[in-house]
């Protein structure tokens, strides 16, 4: 029990409605509650993210750096994905309701939903979950520092990031259109490569190598697949 409650102060708090503090919205299938002690004041050093996500939508890559987080599976499924910052790796942890997957504190980590109407819990040993997202770190940093320090064109620096929106936090947004930036497309006079006919051929029910996107990107979960 903490001394720098008044317990007897008629404004103490003892319950409230998580479904009345939004965080952030994308959709009706995407959105992310919050429970901290600006909702509850009576919170001590614990506070939670109520989750929900559609398959493939992304809670972006980021940061608390004030708390660790143990992300709890309600329903359907996700991939918890943590780079260790000692082994220099990033490990992917699926989890199923019932299964939890733990961040520590200031890890760089990221979650995938793999189903429909998935559901996380993510709580935090802190009174209020602060977060660095990875769309601010790319999008504030200036263009001229990243250009310098990595050696890259600062121009096709700007360009790269331009559609990246701050504070993103379920991705992809809404309005996606990825850019396909080949320089055949800049060659009026290119033409495509006819496609060769696999050696077999598979009802597309029957595909021995399903994708969960429809186009040539990396999978989000790294290696586990």
């Amino acid at each position: 029990m903490s001394s720098n409650i008044d317990y007897t102060s008629p404004s103490t708090q003892f319950t409230f409605d998580v479904n009345n503090s939004t965080l952030f919205k994308k959709d009706d299938q995407n959105f992310i509650n919050i429970l901290g002690v600006e909702q509850l004041n009576t919170l001590e050093n614990m506070s939670l993210l109520d989750i929900f996500l559609s398959k493939a939508n992304v809670i972006e890559p980021h940061y608390h750096q004030n708390a660790a987080e143990l992300v709890y599976c309600i329903s359907g499924s996700a991939i918890v994905s943590i780079f260790n910052p000692f082994t220099k790796k990033i490990e992917n942890y699926p989890i199923k309701p019932g299964q939890v997957a733990n961040v520590p504190q200031g890890w760089w980590h990221y979650e995938v939903a793999t189903e429909d109407d998935t559901h996380l819990l993510a709580m935090f040993d802190a009174p209020t979950p602060e977060v660095i997202l990875g769309s601010d770190i790319l999008r504030f940093t200036p263009s001229n520092i990243m250009a310098h320090t990595y050696c890259l064109d600062e121009k096709q620096w700007k360009k790269t990031i331009e559609p990246i929106v701050p504070s993103t936090y379920i991705g992809p947004p809404k309005d996606c259109n990825r850019v396909k930036s080949t320089e055949k497309q800049k060659d009026p006079h290119h033409k495509p490569k006819q496609k060769q006919k696999p050696k077999h051929q598979y009802p597309q029910y029957m595909n021995p190598n399903p994708s969960p996107y429809h186009y040539p990107y990396m999978y989000p979960y790294g290696s586990y697949y």
